[in-house]
């Protein structure tokens, strides 16, 4: 089986991440995708390495991730005979996605209300930086600006007065890629139904709002919200990160402090704590938390994280290592649960990173090269009609190259 999505027609014209994270996710599902690309270097994501940061290597893993599995056509949509062939091929389409700016896809003819009377069986998802009304519709975004910056993620994991985390990238893109890719689907299923297709509209501002919802929903009901804590001064210092004497961390995950509070002190050998008036139960061990925080700094140095999680298990503690990409990459149970699959490109190692949901009565294939530069041009063309001559025109024009 090649996915639930088998026989979904997706068109994509996405840059960056976000759009096209979305349309990989469908991809991945079994979607057949056509990404159209400019002919000047096609998505910038292509070429991020060394436009971003300066590094020209062989291969783009990033890009790698969110573009497998699709076809790739390059038009040149400054010319209306390439935005005409865009919209024969959405015509044919069951979705399309894009992530371009609300104004820009009006002016190409290629917004919601030209696309759906044409083809009203389309579920159009936008995928956007602030969303399709308001003020900042067409404000440039990026995840670091709509999602880590304004939607306030970076500054609730900020302690008062510190400096905000820089970002991982696309960290907000992919997030709301998982919130796109569920909206079309519901859209699909409501086509089902009425016959018709619906605009889907996410943004990273709405999608960074919910990763920090439950502090915005404590905002809105009760007109504050706490600031970010720090871990010294962990309210519940049972739920919390800890270096062990090896130098790497881990987190206790006692979310039920009176519950698990027991077992962490059979585990660091001090059952004295348990009779201890500063932390017998999860009121005084809050009002202790900074003089709990050091015992449990003193104790859990003691020993290595490996001997940590040997005791761990005994004592029923429950905990998580702190690992970085290095160590999520070979986790055995990351790899168990089949995080990580065979990837198909030539060079580098044969393995990339899964999307995160398995459809175990119709699983997909993930993995497949993502496309080079205009490589199903021709293949999508004849598809659609077009013969031999009429592309040699198309070229000779340059509408294609």
């Amino acid at each position: 089986m090649a996915g639930p999505l088998e026989g979904i027609k997706v068109v994509e014209i996405g840059f960056f991440v976000a759009g096209p994270a979305a349309s990989g996710i469908l991809a991945d599902w079994g979607a057949d995708v056509v990404k159209l690309e400019p002919p000047d270097g096609g998505d910038p994501m292509r070429g991020i390495f060394l436009s971003a940061v300066g590094i020209d290597v062989p291969y783009n893993p990033p890009f790698e991730l969110d573009n497998r599995g699709k076809r790739s056509v390059v038009l040149d949509l400054k010319r209306e005979e390439a935005r005409e062939i865009a919209r024969a091929l959405i015509d044919r389409a069951d979705v399309f996605v894009s992530n371009l700016r609300p104004g820009a896809l009006e002016r190409m003819g290629l917004d919601w209300e030209t696309l759906s009377a044409r083809n009203p069986r389309l579920v159009y998802g936008s995928v956007t930086g602030y969303g399709v009304t308001g003020p900042d519709r067409d404000r440039p975004a990026y995840d670091i600006g709509a999602f880590w910056a304004r939607a306030g993620v970076a500054a609730m994991i900020t302690p008062e007065g510190g400096v905000p985390p820089v970002q991982r990238g696309g960290m907000g893109d992919h997030t709301t890629a998982i919130a796109a890719a569920s909206a079309i689907c519901a859209a699909l299923v409501a086509r089902g139904r009425t016959g018709r297709g619906q605009h889907v509209v996410t943004s990273l501002l709405r999608t960074g709002m919910y990763v920090v919802g439950w502090d915005v929903a404590t905002k809105l009901r009760f007109g504050y919200v706490a600031p970010p804590g720090t871990r010294e001064g962990a309210p519940n210092p049972i739920a919390n990160a800890y270096r062990c004497g090896c130098g790497k961390w881990i987190w206790l995950i006692g979310l039920q402090a009176d519950r698990h509070w027991p077992d962490v002190c059979r585990a660091i050998e001090r059952p004295d704590l348990l009779d201890d008036p500063r932390s017998a139960n999860i009121v005084a061990r809050r009002e202790n938390g900074p003089w709990l925080v050091g015992v449990l700094d003193e104790a859990l140095a003691r020993r290595s994280r490996d001997e940590w999680a040997a005791i761990f298990a005994r004592e029923n503690v429950w905990w998580a290592p702190v690992q970085d990409a290095n160590e999520v990459a070979d986790d055995v149970q990351a790899r168990a649960s089949g995080g990580v699959v065979p990837f198909d490109a030539v060079g580098g190692r044969p393995e990339q990173l899964a999307t995160p949901v398995d459809f175990l009565g119709t699983p997909g294939e993930p993995g497949r090269s993502a496309p080079e530069l205009g490589q199903h041009t021709e293949e999508v063309l004849l598809e659609l009609g077009y013969d031999w001559e009429k592309i040699g025109s198309l070229k000779e024009s340059g509408v294609i190259p």
